[in-house]
């Protein structure tokens, strides 16, 4: 139960920062100027996009709000299956990541399930994100790292799955 809130905490706190991180961009940023921050490699410019990555699927917004949904069930269900605070922390990144995803489609215009993800973070000229995005790579890191030091422990003949094990998570249908 403790990892389980530990994965909850965790996404809380992400889609907390994100919410409020996409609100202050709305408030003030605009879609035409950038804001550098580190010279052209990085700044601060306001965008909505209607698809996923790069703005695939900007044709079927109600399909990718149907997938982030169905995605935040699984999440949830792995969080509850964690054996391991890594594995809670990576995926509560991830669960934040998603669940600021979906709120945004949920509730953004141009309306339910319809709706545009509020992107502000401008990386060069190749793509503009957000934090939620952030989070995602994030946990998708932390998972990696832990299933190295999980291989790396049972290569040297440590069992893999002890109490302190920082990578053992079941996932079992």
């Amino acid at each position: 139960m403790r990892l389980f809130a530990t994965a909850c905490i965790v996404a809380a706190a992400v889609v907390v920062v994100d919410q409020a991180t996409k609100a202050a961009a709305i408030g003030g940023l605009s879609e035409t100027e950038r804001i550098p921050i580190l010279g052209d490699l990085l700044g601060l410019q306001l965008a909505f996009n209607p698809g996923a990555i790069l703005s695939l699927g900007s044709e079927a917004t109600w399909l990718l709000t149907l997938l982030g949904a169905s995605a935040m069930a699984f999440l949830v269900v792995a969080a509850t299956r964690a054996r391991s605070a890594g594995w809670a922390a990576g995926i509560g990144l991830i669960l934040g990541g998603a669940l600021g995803n979906l709120i945004d489609r949920l509730f953004s215009p141009p309306g339910f399930a319809r709706g545009e993800v509020t992107d502000f973070l401008a990386y060069g000229n190749l793509f503009i994100g957000n934090l939620a995005d952030i989070a995602l790579g994030a946990g998708a890191l932390v998972l990696a790292v832990t299933l190295l030091n999980r291989s790396r422990r049972t290569r040297e003949g440590r069992p893999a799955s002890t109490a302190a094990d920082e990578s053992n998570m079941q996932v079992v249908p």
